[in-house]
C-alpha cells in the first residue's frame, strides 16, 4: 500500500476520501483538532499545524504522497488574521517537507474560485490565467505556482486539483446553473483523488473537478487525458433540474417530426 499523508482529514473532503480509501493505502491523518476522527483503525492520526514547517516535516516523513486538504477556504478571511499562515505558508510548507522528506507526490487542493472572474458563459480550460475575486482564491492561485516551481526546481510531482462545488451535495441546495455546472459528487472526488495518488509519470498538472455535468463551468477534457478521470454522475440529473429530460423530448419530438 502506498502510505499516503491527508492533511485536513477531518473536513467534509477529506473524511469522505478517507473513507472511500481507507483499504487502498495506509493513511497518517493529519488537523488540528485530529480527536474529531474518532477510531480509525490501524491508520494513524496526527495533530499537525501546518504553519509549523519543523511539524509539517515530520508529518511527511516515511510518506509517498501527500493529498494536502487543510486551508481556511472562506472567501471572506482574513489575509493576516487566517490566509497568511494556513493557505500561503501552509502550503509552501507541506511542497517544501515533501521535497525535504523525498516524498514521491503532493495532490494539492485547489479551486474553482480561481476562474470566477470570467462570465458564466465561459468555459475555463486549465491554460487560461487565473482570476480570482477573492484572496482565498488568490492564495490558492500562489500555491499553484508554488507546485509548479517544486515540480520544476526540485523534481517533486505536483498535482492541482480545482475542486468545483463540493459543498453542493446535499439535497438543499439551490440548483441554479451556476452551481449546478461547477458541482462535483463526492464518489467523483473520490475517485479523482485516487486517480491522482495512483498515476505515474506525471511531474505537474492542473485538473479539473467537476462532475460528468450536462454543462461544466470548468473543462475535464485534460482531466479525463492525464489521470483517466471517469466521472459517473450529473448535476442536472442528480437535482432533477429537467433539462436533460427536455433534451430528449425535443431530440425525440424531431425524430418524430422527420419521420412524418
Amino acid at each position: 500500500m502506498k502510505r499516503v499523508l491527508l492533511t485536513g482529514a477531518t473536513g467534509r473532503i477529506g473524511f469522505s476520501f478517507f473513507e472511500y480509501a481507507r483499504e487502498r493505502y495506509q493513511f497518517r491523518l493529519a488537523a488540528r483538532r485530529i480527536e474529531k476522527m474518532g477510531d480509525v483503525g490501524d491508520h494513524e492520526k496526527i495533530s499537525l499545524d501546518v504553519a509549523d514547517l519543523e511539524a509539517c516535516r515530520a508529518a511527511c516523513a516515511g510518506i509517498d504522497t501527500i493529498v494536502h486538504l487543510a486551508a481556511d477556504p472562506s472567501p471572506a478571511a482574513g489575509f493576516y488574521e487566517s490566509l497568511l499562515d494556513n493557505n500561503i505558508k501552509g502550503a509552501f510548507n507541506i511542497f517544501q517537507a515533501a521535497v525535504d522528506q523525498g516524498c514521491r507526490r503532493v495532490v494539492y487542493a485547489s479551486t474553482i474560485q480561481l476562474i470566477e472572474g470570467y462570465p458564466l458563459d465561459v468555459q475555463a480550460t486549465p491554460d487560461m490565467p487565473t482570476k480570482a475575486v477573492n484572496m482565498y482564491g488568490v492564495t490558492k492561485a500562489f500555491a499553484e505556482s508554488a507546485a509548479h516551481y517544486f515540480s520544476a526546481r526540485h523534481g517533486l510531482s505536483s498535482l492541482c486539483v480545482r475542486v468545483g462545488n463540493y459543498a453542493g451535495n446535499s439535497d438543499s441546495m439551490e440548483a441554479d446553473g451556476r452551481r449546478l455546472s461547477a458541482w462535483i459528487s463526492e464518489r467523483d472526488m473520490n475517485q479523482l483523488f485516487a486517480r491522482c495518488i495512483d498515476v505515474e509519470n506525471l511531474p505537474y498538472a492542473i485538473l479539473h473537478a467537476v462532475s460528468d455535468n450536462r454543462f461544466k463551468r470548468l473543462d475535464i477534457t485534460s482531466t479525463r487525458q492525464l489521470v483517466g478521470y471517469t466521472p459517473e454522475d450529473n448535476a442536472f440529473d442528480y437535482f432533477n433540474s429537467g433539462i436533460d429530460n427536455g433534451e430528449r423530448w425535443y431530440t425525440e419530438a424531431e425524430g418524430r417530426k422527420r419521420s412524418d
